[in-house]
């Protein structure tokens, strides 16, 4: 059933029944123009209830544009963000309100000062809708409602969309929660450990209607403290920890580390774009994430493409060199790409709604839809920071992923090389991969806080500082990762888009993972006399997932079978000199939950066992990476 014929639909009053349109309506003539007008001082009212179709209330804080202290006469388009994360720490609304909107911030369901009990993200398509109406029915409301907000509060716009509402106009999901079934939260089978970290750190601790009792806020703050110790000793146990002082996070947590099969769980979870196209409200949507965002798979390769097919309006994306929230950053981890790479969040937010929410003649439609920021090219040398100086620029496209990058082949060698040309006969490389002894992450796409790994770019070199590492070696020296790395380059060369590594691989275990992470190895130089093995993106399979997502089937020991593991998209130039790295291995902890190689019902295993898994490269084995090589300009 479609998802939004699931949802009530009301008659809509207020504006709408006033007889205006979702049309552009006429502007003042400075606006029209694309002048700003002066700034106005806000008027807040603060805990507005709003009533749901369920009687549940959700506490709400308006800003309006206003002149001595008195909210001024008239109508207004409206800008409204939906969080879990607390509505008086969201800042910007009152600069939207000095820019000639009502801005609208809201706690989400069981959240803060929201009545009813928070339960994942289902709750965010109805609740969107409602809120709508609410708007709608509002003497302010000129008939116009935008959306911002990142993250989780990006996932809120997707449901606003997939609800219908009819006053949406135009949204600006940023490094968006969506499609967490397929990537982001299960990731083609794997669990993101992020979101262990998210409840028992993020959202456990504060706005549950529990906390608010010092005794349990006094027991949840310890167990946020000892997350790296539940990251070690999982699974989770229903009532075995703190965290059934809050039952409906420890359900929802629970159900998502034990629920692998992608079916409708996910695919009506709320957030799932890919899923529900046909319902997705055609409205003009600006797409933003970052090459190190922890959702820039689902951003740029699911959401964005289906909704770039299926309506209308225009689609835009944008994508930077950031991690998950850092827009504003020139930087994302270990690596400085200068200072054109930062942007700001407000300025992109009001250039889209000002062109479709006040009809501002500022040329965003007549752009080209994507934009991003090609990392490389830089000096290497070290910022006064300590980070690695990447380098790169911003460049339009006219489509993503780009038609006239070549999809090119990178074969793997027995003897560890990574080349064009395809193999010959050899034996398989086995190597064992051992539950107890994970191979750690170092940086990549993470989000949810910093208290279980580092963001963005890392050398690939353990430290004493990541809690993960047993010793101080680059983890292209331990056994259980396979490296497999081309010859120094002769020339530069851009990789720009989707990569795809095609494994052939057996086991002696009748489930484990296959991971995969693209390296690009910097030679020596003054400042970094070991070099610098710079991480591109990664991916992972659970091997029982490697033929369907919703249908697992477990191995069968010692056979190969064909793997397919998709990393997160790029661009990037791997310089001159440099070299082309693919690492292979079973465990990339704890950016994802470890696989105790039993076969055990996922999250529910008592077990773990060493598998013996093992790598072909041969001809009728060809494992191999695509990569999307953008060939140079003529004339370079």
């Amino acid at each position: 059933m479609p998802l939004r014929s699931r949802i009530a639909r009301r008659v809509v009053h207020g504006c709408l029944a006033a007889g205006l349109t979702l049309a552009l309506l006429e502007l003042p003539a400075t606006l029209a123009a694309g002048r700003e007008a002066p700034p106005r001082e806000v008027a807040v009212s603060k805990d507005v209830m709003v009533a749901m179709r369920d009687g549940v209330r959700l506490a709400t804080d308006v800003y309006r544009p206003a002149k001595d202290g008195v909210p001024l006469a008239g109508k207004f388009p409206v800008v409204l963000e939906r969080t879990p994360y607390g509505k008086d720490d969201r800042g910007a609304a009152p600069a939207f309100a000095r820019r000639g909107y009502v801005a609208i911030v809201q706690d989400v369901r069981g959240r803060y000062r929201s009545e009813g009990t928070w339960h994942g993200f289902r709750a965010e398509v109805a609740d969107g809708y409602d809120t709508a109406r609410w708007i709608a029915s509002q003497p302010w409301c000129d008939g116009h409602l935008g959306m911002v907000g990142s993250s989780y509060n990006g996932g809120t716009q997707h449901a606003m969309a997939l609800s219908g509402a009819p006053l949406l106009t135009a949204i600006v999901p940023m490094d968006a929660l969506s499609n967490p079934g397929r990537w982001g939260i299960r990731h083609d089978g794997a669990f993101e450990l992020r979101m262990l970290n998210w409840v028992l750190s993020l959202v456990g601790p504060d706005g549950s209607p529990e906390s608010a009792d010092p005794a349990t806020r006094s027991a949840l703050t310890h167990l946020s403290e000892q997350v790296h110790d539940y990251a070690k000793g999982l699974p989770l146990r229903r009532g075995t920890t703190p965290l059934k002082l809050i039952p409906e996070y420890e359900d929802w947590l629970i159900t998502a580390m034990t629920h692998g099969d992608y079916d409708d769980y996910w695919r009506d979870s709320g957030v799932s774009v890919v899923d529900h196209l046909q319902d997705y409200k055609d409205v003009p949507v600006c797409h933003v994430t970052g090459w190190y965002d922890s959702w820039s798979g689902p951003v740029a390769n699911l959401s964005y493409p289906g909704l770039l097919k299926t309506k209308k309006s225009p689609q835009r994306l944008i994508i930077g060199p950031w991690t998950h929230g850092g827009q504003e950053n020139s930087f994302a981890g270990e690596a400085e790409f200068g200072p054109a790479a930062a942007v700001s969040w407000l300025d992109l937010n009001l250039r889209w709604l000002d062109r479709w929410l006040k009809g501002v003649s500022n040329g965003v439609d007549a752009e080209p839809p994507v934009r991003i920021f090609v990392m490389g090219g830089g000096d290497a040398h070290k910022t006064p920071e300590g980070r690695l100086f990447v380098g790169g620029s911003w460049r339009d496209e006219n489509e993503w992923p780009l038609s006239r990058a070549v999809d090119t082949a990178y074969y793997l060698h027995a003897d560890g090389t990574l080349s064009a040309a395809k193999p010959p006969a050899s034996a398989p490389s086995h190597y064992s991969a051992d539950p107890q002894h994970p191979v750690p992450t170092l940086g990549g796409n993470i989000s949810s806080g910093d208290a279980l790994a580092a963001n963005g770019v890392m050398d690939q070199r353990c430290r004493p500082t990541v809690w993960t590492c047993e010793d101080a070696r680059p983890l292209s020296a331990r056994r259980d990762v396979l490296v497999f790395q081309t010859a120094p380059l002769r020339e530069d060369l851009e990789v720009t888009g989707r990569l795809i590594v095609q494994l052939y691989a057996s086991s002696s275990a009748p489930d484990t993972d296959f991971t995969a992470k693209l390296v690009d190895v910097y030679p020596a130089n003054p400042d970094f006399p070991a070099g610098f093995d710079l991480n591109v993106n990664d991916g992972i399979v659970r091997a029982r997932y490697r033929a369907s997502l919703s249908h697992p089937t477990p191995l069968q020991p010692g056979k190969v079978y064909p793997i397919t593991v998709e990393m997160y998209p790029t661009s990037l130039v791997f310089k001159r000199g440099h070299r082309i790295r693919l690492d292979i291995s079973s465990s990339n902890f704890p950016r994802f939950d470890v696989n105790p190689n039993t076969g055990e019902p996922l999250g529910m295993n008592r077990l773990q066992a060493i598998a013996d898994n093992a790598i072909y490269h041969d001809p009728g084995h060809p494992s191999h990476v695509v990569l999307p090589v953008v060939p140079p300009k003529p004339g370079r």
